[in-house]
């Protein structure tokens, strides 16, 4: 094998990133699940022959990939160095071995070059049902929240386990859906592997060691550099948030050191009876994140980049929750994570991390079934239907924040047509909701109004997934809070932010999804910033008269360029 120049190593690096986009565009195109084709609630990477992961794609979450980082390792000790075969395919949704909750479905496969054993490829994708209480909240424990699949052999040297296959398919409510979603995340990975070994061929290649080593050596050392010239300090932060049934207080220390930071989850609130848990892999995945987007975000992402960010959290803590305690809605928790991992590093880097925003995403599925208070009309449906949504982000240093934006999690909200195209439910609504992003020098971005409801002569189960209805977003420097969350039904009837919730026949259910926090105070905010959100809707004149002093002159400036159809 023939030495690698620096330029050639950084070629072949660039291109695995390459590799593993690609990778994970196959898994967009040909997913059952609007989870994944829609939203993009996927991750896809490459790993050496140890497990280390070497690159990611740029589609997908955190959560995900993040936490997948960590997965590779648990499938070579499972499945045993001498039982990974050339033809095999592996497969968990394990919450504590994989990606945090039972929804989530990892795929690895082993690559091999002329018999070689070179590496692996892995891929997760949430999928839509995995049975049990369905996607929610209300389990009391892992066993009640659907099928468990331990790491196993999906296929041995090519031959699919069909014993496997008819498990999966007798125990979930979308069959069709999930087969065909395993089936895609093995194709991915097939695709990844092919684009491999052409780079290998390409560059003369029998193994990766060299590239890993280049990657990993390089990503370690410029991680450790800015980390280095932080000052070696530490601080505490907190957050406050709904929870179930009581409120959930998160609690981090971070630490900075010459060559690590370590955030230490001391004092977080411990487990709750209902599947908001969190596993320490998530947790891990969503802090290191939220500290690599504000320190070394330009480095990509890998097991090197990654190691010097280092979580900890006292064991049965919600945010390390353990077996078999109940985690399907992880994410309502994790999601909040990077929230209060600023409130610690706004302390030792000021003017650096936005405000807090709405933090999870506000996601709900429906269950949708034939009237029951009256025979059904004929051709009335069962179906399950999930959707993603997002609140507003808050405020930056120098920027508003952005508006319906899923941070941290990053995945797309899902159109109308896409979820209205997969069961009989109807979104008779879907617009921005003025005056929910908190007023500051710089606006926090805007949360949504939904109107949901389902076609004549169904009923339906509502799974709602929704925090921020009790403790809004707060803003940083003077900065006002965002909009709380608010769900009820059409005729005023009362609804929990979490849970599943009978919703009859004829009503519909009306959603108000939080704003992002404001940065700095708003009494800074220059003039026309106010006078163009009023143009377009952003905000309400008395928002502008009451948190901004815009004054009666100015707002009916901005009534008569509406009026022109001109902008400001």
């Amino acid at each position: 094998m023939q030495t690698m120049t620096n330029v050639a190593n950084q070629v072949m690096w660039n291109r695995l990133i390459s590799v593993v986009e690609e990778q994970a565009q196959a898994l967009v195109r040909t997913a059952f699940s609007t989870s994944v084709r829609e939203a993009g609630d996927l991750s896809a990477g490459v790993y050496d022959t140890s497990g280390q992961m070497l690159a990611q794609a740029v589609t997908g979450t955190p959560g995900h990939v993040n936490a997948m980082a960590d997965a590779v390792a648990h499938f070579i000790r499972r499945i045993g160095q001498d039982n990974i075969l050339e033809g095999d395919g592996y497969i968990t949704n394990d919450p504590w071995e994989g990606t945090g909750h039972l929804h989530d479905i990892t795929v690895v496969s082993p690559s091999f070059l002329d018999g070689r054993f070179v590496g692996f490829f892995a891929c997760t994708a949430h999928i839509v049902d995995i049975g049990g209480r369905g996607f929610g909240a209300d389990a009391n424990s892992v066993y009640e929240e659907g099928l468990y699949i331990p790491i196993m052999k999906f296929a041995d040297k090519g031959e699919v386990d069909k014993t496997l296959v008819n498990i999966v398919r007798g125990n979930v409510r979308e069959p069709d859906q999930l087969i065909g979603d395993i089936y895609a995340l093995a194709t991915c990975n097939e695709i990844g592997h092919r684009r491999l070994i052409e780079m290998m061929r390409e560059f003369k290649l029998s193994s990766l060691d060299s590239i890993a080593t280049f990657i990993l050596d390089n990503s370690r050392r410029a991680t450790i550099e800015k980390i280095a010239a932080l000052p070696a300090s530490s601080a505490e932060g907190e957050l406050r948030i709904d929870g179930y049934s009581n409120p959930v207080d998160l609690r981090v220390k971070l630490s900075i050191h010459t060559d690590h930071i370590e955030c230490d989850f001391d004092g977080t609130s411990g487990l709750d009876k209902k599947g908001i848990n969190v596993p320490l892999v998530y947790t891990k995945a969503y802090a290191c994140y939220a500290l690599k987007c504000a320190i070394a975000p330009e480095i990509p992402n890998n097991a090197a980049s990654l190691e010097p960010f280092r979580v900890i959290a006292p064991e049965n803590s919600i945010v390390n929750a353990l077996h078999p305690a109940p985690v399907a809605l992880r994410h309502v928790i994790g999601h909040m994570i990077p929230d209060t991992v600023y409130n610690a590093l706004d302390k030792l880097l000021p003017h650096t991390v936005p405000a807090e925003g709405a933090g999870c995403l506000c996601n709900f599925q429906v269950s949708v079934r034939p009237r029951t208070d009256e025979p059904a009309p004929e051709g009335t449906v069962r179906s399950e239907v999930l959707t993603f949504n997002s609140g507003g982000a808050g405020a930056r240093p120098q920027f508003d924040g952005l508006n319906a934006t899923a941070f941290p999690s990053g995945v797309m909200t899902m159109p109308v047509e896409a979820t209205e195209n997969v069961g009989p439910v109807l979104i008779w609504r879907k617009e921005l909701r003025p005056d929910s992003g908190g007023a500051g020098q710089y606006r926090g971005g805007l949360g949504q109004y939904m109107e949901v409801g389902v076609v004549e002569g169904h009923e339906f189960d509502f799974q709602a997934m929704f925090d921020r209805v009790d403790h809004p977003a707060q803003g940083r420097k003077g900065g006002a809070a965002g909009a709380a969350t608010t769900i009820e039904q059409d005729d005023g009837t009362p609804m929990k932010g979490k849970g599943k919730q009978f919703v009859p026949h004829g009503r519909k259910v009306m959603l108000s999804f939080p704003g992002g926090a404001g940065y700095g105070s708003p009494a800074k905010r220059d003039k026309h910033s106010v006078k163009r959100d009023l143009l377009r809707g952003y905000i309400s004149a008395d928002i502008a008269r009451s948190a901004y002093d815009l004054t009666d002159a100015d707002i009916r400036e901005v009534n008569a360029a509406i009026e022109r159809g001109e902008d400001i």
